[in-house]
């Protein structure tokens, strides 16, 4: 029998995608907000946190390999 491999279908990818681009978003808006960004400035280090937690997941897969 063979085993399927659930880890990589497209729907877990954009789940983890958004789960992991949520979280950067998180850490970089409101670690932005605490050291003293205006919140209408905090909006794009938000945008760079969910970029950079998301590019970081990614890359680390990659190397896992399959």
């Amino acid at each position: 029998m063979t085993q399927i491999n659930s880890s990589n279908c497209v729907l877990c990818r954009v789940m983890r995608g958004l789960a992991f681009g949520g979280l950067g978003a998180a850490i970089g808006g409101y670690g932005a907000m605490l050291f003293g960004v205006e919140s209408n400035e905090a909006i794009y280090f938000a945008l760079l946190g969910a970029l950079a937690m998301t590019a970081f997941v990614q890359r680390k897969r990659d190397k896992k390999g399959p």
